[in-house]
């Protein structure tokens, strides 16, 4: 059965009997990380929603540690493997077979660049990203506002195991947002991210899991290096 591993912030680790992947993997200058980068587990996949450092992160170092490719935008991942990682360039709407599992990118909005020593690097646009393995799609949305084509988006793919949905507000959706957009998706289950790392987007989790409740979802409130299989 796979299992989904909250890391802190929006990064969430993937594990599953035939690979494993990690979102978003900021660990490294993380307040809220669970994890260093050497207690991840051997990757199959860095996947990245957009080009902040707050989700890059350590994606570089995990790659050229395990071979494993990072797979974002062309821009992002063109980047990346400037630096030294493998990568996969997609775009927004395009899928990837791993061959252990489906990956696709789908619309944020957001914005997305990287910040080095000379300024800023344009990484292209900002996903949310789908991954399906053994007949599950997980969702994790990226750092997005509300927008109402979350529900095309899980009409076509879904159904939506669990969706990993910001709610930190001030640079993605607040909670109230988040409720709606939990409406328009209906996963199975939801986990919220994106919340409490920095005093900008303190947040209470649990109101949101109050408020999704009442609507008879399932929130499931992951401290940081808390697991739940699906």
């Amino acid at each position: 059965m796979p299992k989904v591993t909250f890391c802190g912030h929006s990064c969430v680790l993937f594990e599953s009997a035939a690979g494993n992947a990690i979102f978003d993997p900021f660990l490294t200058g993380n307040p809220s990380a669970s994890h260093t980068p050497k207690e991840i587990p051997k990757l199959s996949a860095i996947l990245l929603s957009h080009g902040h450092g707050d989700h890059v992160g350590d994606a570089v170092e995990l790659s050229k540690r395990d071979g494993a490719p990072v797979i974002a935008t062309y821009e992002l991942a063109s980047y990346c493997e400037s630096q030294g990682a493998e990568a996969v360039g997609m775009n927004t709407g395009g899928s990837y077979d791993l061959g252990w599992a489906r990956v696709k990118l789908v619309q944020a909005f957001h914005s997305s660049s990287y910040q080095t020593a000379e300024g800023f690097i344009y990484t292209g646009m900002p996903n949310g990203i789908l991954v399906t393995v053994e007949g599950k799609t997980v969702y994790h949305l990226g750092d997005t506002a509300l927008f109402s084509d979350l529900g095309l988006i899980a009409r076509r793919n879904g159904p939506i195991a669990v969706a990993f949905i910001p709610i930190g507000d001030h640079y993605t959706m607040g909670i109230e947002d988040a409720v709606e957009a939990w409406n328009l998706i209906r996963p199975s289950a939801a986990v919220p991210v994106h919340y409490n790392t920095f005093p900008p987007i303190r947040q209470d989790p649990d109101r949101f899991a109050a408020k999704v409740g009442a609507l008879g979802g399932a929130v499931r409130v992951l401290a940081p290096g808390e697991s739940m299989e699906f």
